[in-house]
């Protein structure tokens, strides 16, 4: 079977008379586009990619097909965060409009939801996009972020006249904002689990609006189902929501239809990641039967609208100039793959920015990159993106001995196990997300924090609980679980992220608050400072015992070969 599409469908009997005539609506969604506006690479030797370029001429090959005013083109958030492009009209060129608009109503876009990734860019972004997508005529939706007075921060809906019918769109943001980000990033605003209020959102649109399909559209994933949790309701959504048609999930990055359940009218379409494919669902009215079906369609790289292209050739040139701007030199090549098998240049370079702080004692990270690299030579601005590509700030908190313990043996409890066949917590089966095709981690990487400023090992043949061994701090200084530390994390691991502090060190969010010694700004800032300012990276810098301590998996004898043989599975 080729991999273009993968098609569901099924026909309903309801009551809604609409006339004998058959009338189609066609839907396009995308989502998680992370910044992947250009299908050309920034970085000589680099190779094209899908991109909003092919999304294009993909849904023009589609209105050309079925008539432009039968199709509509949707996006499920997560597109400000995750590319240059992105991160240039974010923070650099901020006096000019911002690029995305600008796109999306090139392209054609008739509603996008608001992405977690998108609220992590801060208010003078996500709320100067807002400004510029109502004046091009494009809904920003999120019918579950509001006000702190009750009040709509985004519209919760609009309305379309496709297929010669009435649609309504309802947009709903991911829930679990105060989970990841920092409260300056969404102060004012409060969230409700989509869940909860999606049924009574759906009907007060319905009664006012009374259109012929109804749409909704989450940044939220797919997700099992059972036992839902709060960033994936879509399954959830699907076996609760009714008189909804289709329902748009996205934030997973898996591309995936499901349904219609027995008994059932909604099915679920989620495009997948960075423009890899799109979801394209359609809805079939006649008379008093409809039909509803969904295909996952892989786009072509090669295909793209070159007119596109062209027009917007001088902003692609501008974020080329900056990100290929010189940074310093690195003397060894950075790999975040190293990382899961213990120290590495990779995770050493960031512990030592973080350490390089006056009032810090110990340094929490992960690799943020699943399988990035850097080459020896020059570092240009394009290689901060793969040693940090993520817009947390710095948090310096207070933590016990015996809680910075119990946080190590949580983060590492969802990375390694006990050795049989293997010593990573891995399974089998390709993984979307990471693009890994055979085997794949069982839990996200970006969760395996290790730590800097100690000395201490692992043991993988002791259980959960017994494994870490704490022998000192990294100068040679004693180590007491009783004693406090400051420790530096991500903004997204003190606000919760990943559940170590609160399920592992047993620090909820609001006693973590209390805890703040001190905030500093975006990690990636700080590691391009620090690299600007040392001019050359070099292993005997950022890897000082004294400084960064040392960790290793023990029994060596036992580990190193089980980690070999895991490594080369993954990848």
């Amino acid at each position: 079977m080729k991999l273009r599409t993968i098609l569901f469908a099924a026909a309903i009997a309801i009551s809604m008379p609409l006339g004998a005539k058959e009338r189609t609506l066609h839907i396009v969604a995308t989502g998680d586009i992370h910044g992947q506006f250009f299908d050309q690479p920034y970085v000589e030797g680099g190779r094209n990619k899908t991109s909003l370029m092919s999304v294009k001429y993909y849904v023009d090959s589609l209105r050309s097909a079925v008539g432009k005013e039968n199709v509509l083109l949707l996006d499920a958030g997560d597109f400000l965060q995750g590319d240059n492009a992105a991160y240039y009209y974010n923070y650099v060129a901020v006096n000019k409009p911002h690029i995305y608009p600008r796109l999306a109503s090139y392209m054609g876009y008739d509603a996008v939801v608001v992405g977690n990734h998108d609220i992590e860019t801060g208010h003078a972004v996500y709320d100067r996009v807002h400004r510029e997508l109502n004046d091009a005529g494009i809904a920003f939706l999120s019918a579950n972020y509001d006000h702190t007075d009750g009040r709509d921060y985004f519209p919760s809906y609009s309305c379309f006249k496709r297929g010669g019918m009435k649609v309504l769109v309802l947009g709903f943001g991911n829930a679990n904002i105060k989970g990841w980000l920092s409260e300056e990033l969404w102060k004012g605003m409060d969230f409700d689990r989509i869940a909860e209020c999606a049924q009574m959102e759906v009907n007060r649109a319905v009664a006012a609006e009374k259109p012929d399909v109804v749409i909704v559209a989450v940044h939220s994933g797919t997700g099992s189902g059972e036992n839902a949790s709060i960033e994936s309701e879509g399954m959830e959504l699907l076996k609760t929501l009714k008189g909804v048609d289709v329902l748009v999930t996205a934030h997973d990055h898996n591309p995936v239809v499901v349904g219609p359940l027995p008994g059932a009218g909604t099915i679920l379409v989620n495009g997948g990641a960075r423009c890899a494919n799109v979801a394209h669902a359609t809805v079939s009215v006649k008379g008093k039967r409809r039909s509803v079906s969904g295909e996952i369609v892989r786009l072509n790289k090669n295909k793209v609208d070159v007119q596109m292209r062209e027009l917007f050739k001088d902003e692609f040139e501008q974020v080329k100039a900056f990100t290929n701007r010189e940074v310093g030199e690195l003397a060894m090549p950075l790999r975040t793959r190293d990382a899961y098998c213990g120290m590495c240049d990779y995770l050493n370079l960031v512990h030592s920015v973080c350490l390089s702080i006056p009032e810090v004692q110990i340094a929490f990270n992960a690799p943020l990159t699943f399988n990035g690299s850097v080459k020896p030579g020059t570092i240009i601005y394009n290689d901060m993106f793969t040693i940090y590509p993520f817009e947390n700030t710095l948090n310096v908190i207070r933590m016990s001995g015996q809680e910075v313990k119990d946080y190590l043996e949580y983060s590492y409890d969802s990375w390694i196990q006990t050795p049989g066949e293997h010593v990573l917590k891995i399974k089998e089966g390709a993984d979307a997300r990471t693009g890994s095709s055979r085997w794949a981690f069982v839990n996200r990487s970006y969760n395996f924090d290790s730590a800097a400023g100690l000395v201490y090992t692992v043991d993988v043949t002791k259980p959960y609980g017994e494994r870490v061994s704490i022998q000192s701090m990294a100068d040679g200084s004693a180590f007491d679980p009783a004693a406090s530390y400051t420790v530096a994390m991500t903004s997204y691991r003190a606000n919760g992220g990943g559940g170590i502090l609160e399920k592992g060190a047993g620090i909820d969010n609001a006693e973590m608050q209390r805890r703040v010694v001190a905030l500093y700004p975006e990690i990636r800032e700080m590691v391009y400072r620090y690299i600007r300012e040392n001019k050359k990276i070099t292993p005997e810098l950022i890897g000082n015992p004294a400084v960064i301590g040392s960790w290793k998996f023990v029994p060596e004898s036992v580990a190193n070969p089980l980690l070999e043989k895991d490594i080369k599975l993954i990848f």
